[in-house]
């Protein structure tokens, strides 16, 4: 079992860490709202996360092969999400700059945060290959003990949960520094900016 909880950890910390277009837009969304909102976004990616690793515990190479040949057109609509979130941030941000007095922006609610995060990774098909590689090679042929499999998914799970948390953590102390408008603005620009990069390499890769 510990060998399954140290696999879990190392699975979910190597897919976490790399700070890509959605870890980027998370510790955006934190600076903009608050720590409650950006843990509840956290907490929605760890859960793709480890949704991806019970699929890749149970399913293994079956489900790479179910996935394989959608793969290309779910690596696009995350990049249009991404676009369109890198997009409506700079505009909102734009007019909230330009506005005579500074527009009061709307809280998202936690639950919101959750769902937005947890549709984004889950359509990101490098997750459940990912996660399939590390499982079907691991395995060797052997049969894995049932609750060798759930250490192994609560462990990744985990793993990313408390990367996801620190990202907000950060988001939400970028939020408190920079408070002035013009502050906001170029903080807003240079996420949108880095996060519509990040999508359009996903596409060119």
């Amino acid at each position: 079992m510990s060998a399954a909880l140290f696999a879990g950890l190392v699975a979910g910390y190597g897919i976490a860490i790399p700070v890509g277009a959605v870890g980027t837009y998370l510790v955006a969304l934190t600076a903009r709202t608050s720590l409650r909102t950006g843990l509840a976004a956290a907490l929605g990616v760890a859960t793709a996360d480890g949704v991806y690793a019970l699929v890749a515990v149970l399913g293994g190479a079956a489900i790479a092969d179910v996935v394989a040949p959608f793969a290309g057109p779910l690596r696009l609509l995350s990049a249009a999400i991404l676009l369109v979130l890198a997009a409506h941030g700079a505009v909102r941000a734009v007019r909230s700059h330009r506005a005579p007095t500074p527009r009061p922006v709307s809280p998202l609610a936690p639950g919101r945060a959750y769902l937005s995060l947890l549709g984004i990774t889950l359509v990101n098909p490098a997750t459940v290959v990912y996660f399939t590689a590390l499982v079907v090679g691991g395995r060797a042929g052997t049969a894995v003990p049932l609750l060798d499999q759930a250490v192994f998914v609560l462990a990744a799970f985990a793993a990313s949960a408390s990367w996801q948390a620190a990202l907000a953590g950060g988001g939400a102390l970028l939020g408190r520094v920079l408070t002035g408008r013009r502050g906001r603005l170029v903080t807003a620009l240079v996420s949108s900016a880095v996060i519509t990069a990040l999508a359009v390499r996903l596409v060119l890769t």
